[in-house]
């Protein structure tokens, strides 16, 4: 039997999973609306919790779908779906995809043929995910413990801490996006494609978030990310056949 990354078998157990997820998150709504009516809460803000969750739910669902448009060439769309649904992350899914690809002898832009080529992506993207969800039940309490004690002795220090984890974070994807550069002084300029998408990108974001101050509407820093996601990948059309 040939393979296939877009076989209805795949579809069906993905499905599956995806269902389990939306009952829980139904089964969680249910309890979080009858505990509210033994607040006593007033159904006017009830309503209004639920509207405004489900309208902002829709900004980074954008990103998660261009995130699945981005991997279903490769990788067929029951996976990207699966992933993303779940427990996946936008940033880390499409790296460690690219990066298993890429040690195969493949890329993003052409389908998966072998099973167990397949089966080698599902196997780096899964479990490299699965160390944060080991990690955190552990090693959270703790690390908030241990900031709490910071921020009480010393307010401005908790804040540098706090900054320099989320840079230390953002710094792990600027080497994926840093690491071809240095071929330019061999004469291939693509390895500035994706440094010139991610400029584009953060001026984008940039724009958002000044537009947002401006104009005071919250929505466009709810809508900033997908926004500059599908302008960096626009970008990467005009860079590309510029820059290979």
């Amino acid at each position: 039997m040939e393979f296939n990354i877009n076989s209805p078998i795949l579809f069906v157990m993905v499905g599956i999973l995806i269902l389990v997820v939306l009952g829980q998150s139904v089964f969680f709504l249910c309890k979080a609306l009858k505990r509210s009516k033994e607040l006593g809460m007033d159904k006017k803000v009830i309503k209004k919790t639920i509207s405004s969750s489900a309208v902002f739910t829709v900004a980074p669902a954008v990103a998660i779908l261009v995130g699945v448009i981005t991997l279903s060439k490769s990788l067929g769309i029951a996976l990207p779906w699966l992933r993303l649904s779940v427990i996946g992350s936008l940033t880390y899914e499409t790296v460690a995809a690219g990066t298993a690809l890429e040690e195969l002898g493949l890329g993003l832009e052409m389908p998966i043929v072998e099973a167990s080529d397949f089966v080698t992506v599902v196997f780096v993207m899964t479990t490299g995910i699965i160390i944060g969800l080991l990690l955190v039940p552990f090693v959270t309490k703790k690390i908030q413990k241990g900031m709490n004690k910071i921020e009480m002795k010393d307010k401005k220090w908790g804040e540098i801490l706090n900054n320099a984890m989320f840079l230390g974070m953002i710094s792990a994807f600027l080497g994926y996006v840093f690491c071809d550069v240095a071929n330019v002084f061999h004469g291939d300029t693509s390895g500035l494609i994706p440094v010139c998408v991610m400029a584009v990108s953060a001026v984008v974001m940039m724009i958002c978030g000044l537009l947002s101050r401006k104009l005071k509407q919250r929505w466009i820093t709810d809508y900033a990310l997908p926004i500059s996601l599908v302008c960096g990948m626009a970008s990467a059309i005009p860079f590309t056949a510029w820059l290979r």
